[in-house]
């Protein structure tokens, strides 16, 4: 059955036929908020309580199975214990190389996609960055570690003001996908990690497409000291990381292999001892291995399209490499899309990172925020 694969608040939510359309662009005329004046400003791109908050949009959607389709309905949960801090992956096209504090269409985009789901299990914080733009990157990810330091102290220092100001003791989820994944991998090791007082807030970090690196037939050491993999969606204070491919990556990809590609710009050169850690996420509550993906369709009346079961994830290991395998399951007949290899091999399925396990992560984030809720209130 589709609900069964669904997260249970989209289980319980109710059929409907119409609903409002997802925008995903801003129009020129559109307000978006500026960075203040002085170093130290912070501009928020999402936050709760404001409007409009591009990571919280209308999660309705059409569940698209091999044999048809089915319009659901869910939202965000304003009131959930929990809070995820999003940190969106590069999407800047601004001429130098940090982008500004402008909130732009790209990045509205990008936090609507990737993070607008999860505001049905968490309360979504995404501030916006100083991230290296496309065209520092095209240059190489390590080919300009000052870029790579402005862009992880903007993240920072939003951090360290919403610790201050806003958390108020509340659990965190930390997701964030390729450039964000690589500066969430530096704020973990820098502001939790190692810091008993913020790493007690950690439900679970997803760092995907980021390279979160662990001794060879280890859980945990390499980037992060006490931070293990997740086993299970119970567990907490854990990690769930992968990159995903069709087949073993090539031997210069930028992700799955250690030393190289995004592991430079989160500041990890040293490969030796090392293999990049794969967390599968549909397999943590113990059951098959069957992907739950998560589409934006702009334009159409449903904002959403959920695949159930199009795909298959499995994390495997070859030579230096480790990745999340996706292996589709369409069979003749299936007129589902699916993904491919947009930017090469060297990037596998880079791009669909998160919408390919989206409604995988949900679910976990909902469970392992229940068993933290659950585990405090025991202390």
């Amino acid at each position: 059955m589709v609900e069964g694969m669904l997260s249970p608040r989209l289980r319980s939510a109710a059929f409907i036929a119409v609903c409002m359309p997802l925008v995903l662009v801003v129009t020129a005329g559109a307000s978006t908020p500026k960075a203040a004046s002085g170093k130290a400003a912070v501009v928020w791109l999402c936050r709760p309580g404001v409007s409009p908050d591009p990571c919280t949009p209308s999660l309705d959607a059409q569940v698209v199975t091999s044999s048809g389709a089915t319009a659901v309905q869910t939202a965000a949960d304003a009131t959930s214990p929990v809070d995820c801090f999003y940190v969106y992956p590069t999407v800047s096209t601004e001429s130098g190389a940090n982008a500004d504090l402008t909130v732009q269409p790209p990045e509205i985009a990008a936090a609507t996609a990737q993070a607008g789901p999860f505001s049905q299990a968490c309360r979504v914080w995404a501030p916006m960055y100083r991230q290296r733009t496309k065209s520092s990157l095209a240059k190489g990810l390590g080919a300009d570690p000052r870029a790579d330091t402005v862009a992880f102290q903007s993240v920072q220092r939003a951090f360290l003001d919403y610790l201050a100001n806003d958390n108020g003791g509340r659990p965190i989820v930390f997701l964030g996908h390729s450039q964000g994944a690589a500066m969430l991998i530096r704020l973990l090791r820098a502001d939790v990690d190692r810091v008993q007082s913020t790493r007690r807030l950690l439900v679970a970090a997803i760092i995907l497409g980021g390279n979160v690196e662990v001794p060879k037939g280890e859980d945990v050491g390499g980037t992060f000291a006490n931070i293990p993999a997740c086993v299970s969606n119970t567990q907490t204070g854990c990690v769930i990381a992968y990159s995903t491919f069709p087949g073993a990556p090539p031997a210069d990809s930028l992700f799955g292999i250690p030393g190289q590609g995004v592991s430079l710009q989160s500041g990890r050169t040293s490969a030796a001892g090392q293999q990049v850690l794969c967390v599968n996420p549909a397999s943590l509550s113990g059951g098959s291995a069957a992907l739950v993906s998560w589409f934006p369709s702009p334009g159409r009346t449903l904002p959403w399209r959920i695949y159930p079961d199009l795909y298959q994830a499995q994390c495997r290991t070859q030579g230096d490499a480790d990745w999340l395998q996706i292996t589709t399951t369409k069979s003749s007949g299936d007129t589902r899309p699916v993904v491919s290899e947009t930017l090469g091999p060297r990037w596998g399925y880079h791009l669909d990172d998160v919408n390919l396990a989206t409604g995988n992560l949900v679910a976990d984030v909902e469970a392992e925020a229940a068993a933290f809720t659950t585990a405090r209130a025991a202390r």
